[in-house]
């Protein structure tokens, strides 16, 4: 049997990945999808989700359910344990996610309760939901993109690095308890990855140190370690920082999360 047959059993023959549109989503699933997988795929932004569709039909000769739902709506998971209801699901992709950047206490209120139901109500509900179907099935998975900024808090993006902290913390936790049920858990937190997202945040990438990671090899990485470590960083430089930050005394990492941080936003002064 082949890696990707392999993959196939364990995790399919259908999977669920929200925040499917673009980015780590986009790459997630069809990286699952060139492993046989069948998919459900999830975001606000149906237009995207339906031109990834035909391109995954039509290039992998899969399956695709297209299920247009906003996270941050409070109802999300009816609709999409409606689309899931008469499929075989083996692995859910929690990846829907979003980050405000700034002073806490001056982003809008509004933003930041969205920010946090779609950050972490919804993996919390997409776990309770599916790990019992999981469980029945004696094998499968739920996979969390978290980031970086899970490992300590970030100044001037305080609520974002709580929110991620949430998935990673979830993750783990879930993972002691499905460990020896054929469930595999795993958070995979990247750091600075070429989506569209830094600009959305306010972030100049000009100004980010580094290397961005193309999302294509942030899922690549991520699947490959499914099933190995209950919480996974790409790239050796990601996984250094994070090594060096959580090592060292709490006020002078926050400091220095901080400087960093500040120094990527667009507004900021060039030094």
């Amino acid at each position: 049997m082949s890696e990707s047959d392999r993959f196939a059993d364990r995790y399919g023959p259908w999977a669920l990945v929200t925040g499917a549109s673009s980015g780590i989503g986009a790459a997630l699933a069809r990286a699952l999808a060139a492993r046989g997988l069948n998919l459900v795929i999830t975001a606000r932004r149906t237009s995207l989700l339906d031109a990834l569709a035909d391109e995954l039909r039509r290039e992998r000769r899969i399956a695709v359910d297209v299920v247009g739902v906003d996270l941050a709506r409070p109802d999300f998971l009816a609709p999409l344990l409606a689309a899931c209801a008469d499929r075989d699901i083996g692995l859910v992709v929690s990846n829907a996610g979003f980050g405000l950047k700034g002073e806490h206490h001056r982003l809008p209120a509004e933003q930041l309760t969205a920010m946090l139901m779609v950050n972490c109500h919804a993996p919390m509900l997409l776990a309770h939901a599916f790990a019992p179907r999981l469980v029945a099935r004696g094998r499968g998975g739920l996979l969390f993109t978290g980031s970086i900024e899970g490992f300590l808090g970030f100044p001037w993006s305080s609520a974002y690095a709580a929110s991620k902290a949430f998935v990673r913390v979830l993750g783990e936790g879930l993972w002691g308890e499905l460990e020896g049920r054929g469930v595999d858990v795993m958070v995979v937190s990247p750091g600075a990855t070429d989506t569209d997202a830094p600009a959305q945040q306010g972030i100049d990438p000009r100004k980010i140190p580094g290397r961005m990671m193309p999302p294509a090899e942030v899922a690549a990485q991520a699947l490959a370690r499914l099933g190995r470590r209950p919480v996974f960083v790409p790239g050796w430089l990601n996984r250094l920082m994070v090594r060096i930050l959580t090592a060292m005394p709490r006020r002078l990492a926050l400091r220095m999360a901080g400087k960093g941080i500040r120094a990527t936003l667009a507004s900021a002064p060039d030094s």
